[in-house]
């Protein structure tokens, strides 16, 4: 390019409420370039003009320089003729035509918002709705696109004067920030009684005051110092964030955690736990590097971590957990009440169990007013529910466990297209679905179990949500094979579209091989625990061969069946009974607890199995898991899903197996392996008087290795040297380390998530890759 040149420029990803044009405008000023910049349906557009270089100094920066938030997936470029206008502009948004812009995820307080936050000369100091280009809400309070003001739940508070010539200030930080707002213009905080009835006034609007430092108004009339003052007292505070109500007490206080956990139906799972910062986060759990990372990344999710010893939490926050789930302040009213409070505080969704997150306000009274003695909210509308994303470090990485809150709505780029739109429905528990486009694939938010009525509520309004904010309209609906599932028969009675039904196991290796931009073929080790087959059995410890179109199955644990059904889940002894009398045909040997415990239903359960009444066959690694946690005394019942598993990990920690118990593969295919052997083993060790945690410690050990022969015998048949390991048993960090090592020790490739869950969160994404790659 020589002389003064024109370019037509489109730029495409999340690029709105990002500070993307901001950062157009102030990099063609810098450059002398002349034209214009503005949002539509489709992304950013602009047109730059200048002397040759200049241009190719912008087109160059575009993604090279974007601002911290700004994804740029694609830039386009072309020539058009100058037409010698001088000054750059930015142009009002354009809403016509096919929207493909991509919304940006919730973000966390960013740096600059904080220090004016906590800036006694600043006018918005102590605010709790601060925020800038660079952080904020986004996700949630998204009607429609393109993003602008009127198109979210901020519509209804009409900016200031001061508030508006920051908006309309190119160089200002809060150019175009369509959340901005102060005390004189936006949202207001309120504390109210369980009744709704207020405890004080909501703060005033336009006013300013002599107000203490990290409160914002006087003590007399501070929501704020009445949320402390109720945590103080070991009281329950409902408090309204960006995605839904949480739900907090002082994680010091033990009276305070039990009545919580009592008042939600929680019995044991652990908490989240909120703390005001890093220091506090080192107090508690064992923070590195990449922890340090997680925790105070702009997604703010919560990361799972080692507890310390002496951690001062109350043992009702987590009983019995090796691990605390820590999450830093994301808001800037979690930031002013955390450091109000000085100590950590048990942040939990606002929800009774397996219940969706409450959040309208009308229903958060409703639901959460016999639980929460007062109500922290506020009139901004949160138009979509999103709870907290989990996360766990694994191997210098994130592994994503929940995928929600600063990760959703931003898309997935996929190899290759879908050649046609494409909705995927996902699982029946951790349900997400999913939405396919050209190059993207759009994974919801965390939804939850589609057992109730509120939570299928949740998944159908998603749905039609995310089909308007990224204008799919699906030809291809991808669902389970159960024919139960809520989700499979929301897809069957989709009107318009084709139906393409993918084997649950199939869509979890399909899943991880987009999680790593692989199109297969792969050896891949589905393990969790229950997913229809196509024989009508349940399957859940499956070795496949796969590519995206197709799987099939070269390997599996051999059946067993689940006397009850659902009861032997949430009854893991009945799988011992199961497994133990596959291991011991002739005679249960003496002495064994398990069968003590269970003896006055042992023998009409057994009764019931061997029959086949009411007891399905399954091959599910899952109940393994269950069937080994009982026989060591781990849980005989469970209160929430693969607790078993989870304390049974726990069990074997620090109890390193040098050598594992060994189970016998019989030819196939598909091969089969024996998984009872290493319950005879395991029995065997226990009644010897070997420790339960060395007998934990034997057993995952044992299950890595027969997953390694496995392998090598897929290896040998197909020439097969990648691995895919997925499914909610990889979860177990124990099990995929040791697993992960010893398959790379033996020169395979290994595939595990990353970005998506390998619990059936990450089912919907797997389903739509899936139908995508199916012949046309």
């Amino acid at each position: 390019m020589t002389g003064r040149v024109r370019a037509s420029v489109r730029v495409q990803g999340v690029v709105q409420g990002v500070g993307f044009r901001p950062f157009v405008y102030s990099l063609a000023t810098r450059l002398g370039l002349a034209g214009w910049v503005g949002n539509d349906a489709d992304g950013v557009f602009a047109e730059v003009e200048g002397p040759a270089a200049g241009v190719q100094d912008f087109l160059a920066s575009l993604a090279r320089d974007a601002p911290p938030l700004a994804q740029v997936h694609r830039v386009t470029a072309q020539s058009i003729a100058p037409d010698g206008r001088a000054g750059f502009a930015i142009v009002s948004s354009d809403a016509a035509g096919r929207r493909r812009a991509l919304v940006s995820a919730d973000t966390a307080t960013c740096l600059d918002c904080l220090r004016e936050l906590a800036d006694p000369a600043d006018r918005r100091f102590g605010y709790p709705f601060i925020n800038c280009t660079n952080c904020g809400p986004r996700f949630t309070i998204v009607r429609d696109v393109p993003y602008d003001r009127p198109l979210t739940t901020m519509a209804g508070f009409a900016m200031c004067a001061a508030c508006r010539a920051e908006y309309d200030d190119p160089a200002n930080r809060r150019f175009h920030a369509q959340p901005v707002c102060c005390p004189a213009c936006g949202p207001r905080l309120r504390l109210a009684g369980a009744t709704g009835h207020g405890l004080g006034p909501a703060w005033p609007a336009g006013e300013r005051r002599s107000h203490p430092p990290g409160t914002g108004v006087s003590q007399d009339d501070d929501p704020l110092a009445g949320a402390v003052r109720v945590l103080s007292r070991g009281q329950v505070l409902a408090v309204k964030g960006l995605g839904g109500y949480h739900l907090a007490v002082d994680a010091h206080s033990q009276r305070a955690a039990a009545r919580l956990r009592a008042a939600k139906h929680r019995e044991d799972k652990p908490f989240a736990v909120m703390v005001p910062d890093l220091a506090a986060a080192r107090d508690l759990c064992a923070v590195d590097e990449l922890a340090e990372r997680l925790l105070a990344s702009p997604r703010r999710p919560i990361v799972l971590l080692p507890r310390r010893p002496g951690g001062l939490v109350a043992d009702a926050v987590a009983p019995g957990s090796q691990q605390l789930g820590l999450i830093l302040p994301y808001t800037p009213l979690h930031h002013l009440l955390l450091r109000a409070l000085s100590r950590p505080i048990v942040l939990t969704s606002g929800n009774v169990s397996d219940e969706p997150i409450a959040y309208r306000d009308d229903d958060a009274l409703a639901r959460l007013g016999g639980i929460a003695d007062s109500f922290l909210t506020h009139d901004r509308p949160i138009h979509i529910r999103t709870d907290d994303s989990v996360v766990r470090p694994f191997r210098g990485q994130a592994a994503v466990l929940r995928r929600a809150r600063g990760y959703a709505p931003e898309p997935l780029a996929i190899r290759g297209r879908f050649p046609r739109p494409v909705l995927a429905c996902g699982a029946e528990l951790k349900n997400t679905f999913c939405l396919g486009r050209e190059q993207h694939a759009f994974l919801s938010h965390h939804i939850g179990d589609l057992e109730n009525y509120e939570t299928l509520r949740s998944f159908t309004e998603g749905i039609e949500h995310f089909q308007r904010l990224f204008d799919v309209t699906p030809e291809l609906i991808a669902h389970d094979l159960h024919p139960e599932y809520l989700s499979t028969k929301y897809a069957l009675g989709y009107p318009d579209a084709e139906l393409i039904g993918v084997q649950h196991h199939h869509a979890h290796i399909a899943s991880c091989l987009a999680d790593n931009d692989e199109d297969g073929p792969v050896i891949g080790v589905a393990f969790d625990g229950t997913g229809f087959g196509p024989d009508g059995t349940i399957w859940g410890g499956e070795f496949l061969i796969a590519e995206l179109a197709s799987a099939t199955r070269g390997g599996c644990l051999a059946g067993l069946p689940m006397p009850g059904g659902a009861a032997a889940i949430r009854q893991p002894w009945r799988m011992a009974a199961v497994y133990l009398d596959a291991a011991f045909p002739g005679a249960l040997p003496g002495g064994l607890a398990v069968a003590a415990r269970n003896a006055a239903a042992w023998a009409d359960v057994l009764a019931m199995a061997r029959r086949g009444v009411n007891s399905p066959l399954t091959s599910s690694a899952g109940r393994l898991f269950d069937a080994v946690a009982a026989l060591l005394g781990v849980r005989d019942t469970i209160n929430y899903e693969g607790q078993a598993a989870v304390e049974l990990e726990q069990l074997a920690a620090g109890s390193p197996a040098s050598a594992g118990y060994p189970a016998r593969i019989t030819p196939g295919p598909p091969f089969t392996v024996t998984a009872a052997d290493l319950v005879h083993a395991a029995a065997g060790d226990l009644l010897d008087g070997v420790p339960a945690a060395v007998v934990s410690a034997r057993f995952h050990r044992g299950v890595a290795d027969f997953i390694v022969a496995g392998c090598q015998l897929l290896r040998s048949s197909s020439g097969l040297g990648t691995v895919a390991l997925s499914g909610g048993v990889f979860q177990n960090l124990l099990l995929l380390g040791t697993v992960t090592g010893l398959l790379e020790a033996d020169g395979f490739r290994v595939l595990t998530h990353s970005r998506v869950p390998p619990n059936d969160g990450g089912i919907s994404l797997g389903q739509a890759l899936v139908a995508a790659a199916r012949p046309q």
